[in-house]
């Protein structure tokens, strides 16, 4: 079930004017070996959560979708230099940072932080995570969300965007 949110609400992402969002999550450690491709479940929640921010409007960059879950994989020389753009470009950062982790994500996760975005991060219920992800929050606008299933918290993620977009700006302002 998706939770659109809807433009009456003064907490909506419309109303935040959040036009585009960086998501992030593991991906060549997803990749089947035989086929070179994600699996649906592990291309599920990006799916899920791609649709449910397009559907608000919102602009979606994902390395995912962009190489064709694995079949139109990049050269290092090409999306690192994307994807580091788009993250500079977004509005916001969502990242599941992988269990185990995922290098290039933490990565990202460290663009954002340096860049000033706003983050969410997904955290799955019953994993660790590194002390850094758990503690980013202190140097970084982070908004934590503990699922068990992606599209069951959808309500939950944009909460947290709300919040970690309200706060970004607060603290811009100096508030």
């Amino acid at each position: 079930m998706t939770t659109a949110l809807t433009t009456d609400h003064p907490d909506d992402l419309d109303v935040l004017d959040v036009r585009s969002l960086f998501l992030a999550g593991p991906f060549i450690q997803l990749l089947d070996p035989a086929t070179g491709e994600m699996p649906d479940e592990a291309r599920a929640p990006f799916d899920i959560l791609i649709k449910h921010f397009e559907t608000q409007g919102i602009s979606v960059h994902n390395a995912h979708r962009r190489e064709a879950w694995g079949a139109e994989l990049m050269r290092p020389e090409q999306c690192t230099g994307l994807d580091q753009e788009e993250i500079r470009k977004a509005d916001v950062f969502v990242a599941l940072p992988g269990f185990p982790a995922s290098p290039g994500t933490h990565i990202e996760v460290g663009w954002a932080s340096a860049f000033d975005k706003p983050i969410v991060l997904l955290l799955e219920r019953g994993r660790e995570y590194t002390f850094l992800v758990q503690g980013l929050h202190t140097v970084a606008t982070v908004e934590y969300v503990v699922y068990t299933d992606i599209a069951g918290s959808l309500a939950a993620v944009d909460r947290a965007v709300r919040r970690a977009v309200t706060r970004h700006r607060a603290a811009a302002r100096g508030e």
